[in-house]
């Protein structure tokens, strides 16, 4: 009988975790230790190592499922067999999420069974050219350098610093302060109160994550903040951004100021997902998107 012994996710594991994450080129935002840390507590995320393949499973809405293990390209029938009969002797059907198109085309030749393979919109990593985020320029971006433009003509004290202990103080405090007004707004909305924790955890172990950050600061006030990484060879992904809503242009500011300072080496910048939310969706296909991440899920048929 195959049980997989998984575990909780600590901070602890990112050294031992984080050569698996770079074994390949991958391009969804969700395959990296800060994202499953973050996120660990509300999706119940788990792992485990077995014969040199990391293994994740995770939680929503009462189904368990697990995520693309990380190997190389010989052992992916091998784990596919694993968590077949893991999942098997736990009495649940094999599902899986998070996968990349090119592990699909993989497991449409897998010799234990088939699997049924569906895409969500709603998932798609919006991938960005570095260059048109520093720059703004040209036609289609011209809303968006008008935005920054006026920004720093009504706010010419603001300046853009990166995220160090006492700025981290102050991100904290901010947003604190951010989610408290939301909160008020929408009291019965579950994923505000876990959006805000996993940031702060985040902050609360910055330098241990290993992650870049950047804030838009004017008198002792963090008028917008952001994180992120490197998640593959060219490719920065950003992890959070926040900004004060009541500053109109801030959300402008922070995007171009941390993609310029931090990642002007990189090609492309993920900023990740829109989840659905309409007013999410608009802001990131405004910045012209030069490709989209599809992430499949993946249900064992036998």
């Amino acid at each position: 009988m195959i049980i997989i012994l998984f575990q909780e996710l600590k901070i602890e594991d990112k050294n031992i975790l984080d050569p698996y994450f770079r074994l390949n080129y991958h391009e969804n935002a969700h395959l990296n230790f800060t994202n499953l840390f973050m996120w660990r507590k509300p999706f119940n995320i788990m792992w485990c190592i077995e014969d040199d393949i990391l293994f994740f499973t995770a939680q929503y809405e009462n189904e368990t499922f697990a995520l693309e293990p990380l190997c190389t390209e010989e052992k992916l029938f091998a784990a596919m067999d694993k968590l077949r009969e893991h999942f098997k002797n736990l009495g649940l059907p094999l599902v899986l999420s998070g996968l990349e198109e090119n592990v699909v085309e993989q497991l449409k030749n897998y010799p234990g069974g088939t699997f049924e393979f569906e895409t969500n919109r709603d998932e798609y990593d919006y991938v960005y050219n570095a260059s048109d985020l520093i720059k703004l320029s040209g036609r289609k971006f011209h809303s968006k350098k008008n935005h920054l433009n006026s920004f720093r003509k009504n706010y010419p004290e603001a300046e853009y610093l990166p995220i160090n202990n006492d700025i981290i103080t102050l991100c904290k405090i901010t947003i604190n302060g951010w989610y408290k007004k939301r909160l008020a707004l929408m009291p019965d909305d579950p994923f505000i109160k876990a959006e805000r924790d996993a940031i702060i955890e985040v902050l609360n172990n910055f330098d241990e994550l290993k992650l870049k950050g950047g804030a838009i600061f004017m008198v002792n006030k963090v008028m917008a903040f952001t994180f992120g990484e490197a998640l593959n060879s060219d490719t920065a992904v950003i992890h959070v951004e926040k900004a004060d809503p009541d500053v109109n242009g801030a959300y402008t500011a922070i995007n171009q100021a941390f993609v310029e300072h931090e990642w002007a080496d990189m090609t492309y910048i993920n900023r990740e997902e829109d989840m659905g939310l309409e007013g999410l969706r608009k802001a990131k296909e405004s910045y012209r998107p030069v490709k989209m991440i599809k992430k499949f899920s993946a249900k064992f048929q036998g």
